[in-house]
């Protein structure tokens, strides 16, 4: 049994989390119960009584014939009520909704998450709608807009090592790029993403200092052939009035609890 903070771990609870972020990662690609089994290293009979279990709470979907398993909408339930129980992304949403009025291109709220990025709030621009970014999406933190702001919150030592996945031929894939890359944003005072994460899309990112080191950050998404220099300055002045009124409404609120 491993260790959590001095006190042992649960290993069924352990193997219940495992299943479920299994589960979630993929997606639309339903799993049969061998590949689950094998995955985790559980025995065929271990894996059934668990997914019977969580199919009978809500955790875990099955199909008519019994033999696909898919994550369950008390998934959705509760990753909803983290959203709603979060007092910085109430407070960042009304935000998200102005740059996206005032710059009419699509406006992103995420959290760092070990070496990824979670989304946790989104504004689609009305001009084109793409799926790249929904709530509870995860993009590697090197690749994307809002990772590389957060990255550049911290020293260099703290950035993990390479070599990083290629999501686009633009992606920083060694840890001598990655780090230039973090020095032009401490630099500059925001992220860019040049197509690094998904082609065709430049993001501008944001850290939000009222954590130190900032745990989220806001950025700005255009489809490249909307990138007229005069607009790319004029997402970088918004942004940054908006990533400024977001910092003085979200400070630290006495005797509220401060999560890790």
């Amino acid at each position: 049994m491993s260790e959590t903070g001095g006190v042992r771990e649960v290993k069924s609870a352990a193997r219940t989390v495992e299943l479920l972020e299994v589960l979630a990662a993929r997606g639309d690609r339903p799993a049969r119960l061998q590949e689950l089994a094998d995955q985790l290293s559980v025995p065929r009979s271990s894996m059934y009584a668990l997914l019977q279990t969580l199919i009978a709470r809500g955790w875990v979907r099955t199909d008519v014939t019994g033999s696909l398993y898919g994550i369950g909408i008390h998934a959705l339930l509760t990753g909803t009520s983290y959203l709603d129980s979060d007092p910085r992304v109430r407070s960042v949403r009304p935000y998200l909704d102005e740059a996206s009025e005032s710059l009419g291109e699509t406006i992103h709220m995420g959290r760092l998450d070990g070496t990824d990025v979670a989304y946790l709030a989104t504004r689609e621009s009305h001009e084109y709608l793409r799926t790249i970014s929904r709530v509870g999406r995860r993009l590697p933190a090197h690749a994307g807009a809002l990772g590389k702001a957060l990255l550049a919150e911290r020293p260099d030592e703290a950035v993990p090592a390479g070599p990083y996945e290629a999501l686009t031929p633009q992606t920083h894939t060694t840890r001598a790029e990655l780090l230039a890359d973090l020095a032009a944003i401490r630099e500059r005072g925001h992220s860019v993403d040049r197509e690094e994460s998904v082609l065709g899309i430049v993001g501008f990112g944001f850290a939000l200092r009222y954590d130190t080191p900032a745990q989220d950050a806001i950025s700005c998404s255009v489809p490249v052939a909307r990138l007229a220099p005069g607009h790319e300055e004029r997402i970088v002045a918004v942004m940054r009035e908006v990533r400024d009124r977001i910092e003085g409404v979200a400070a630290p609120r006495a005797g509220a609890p401060h999560w890790r």
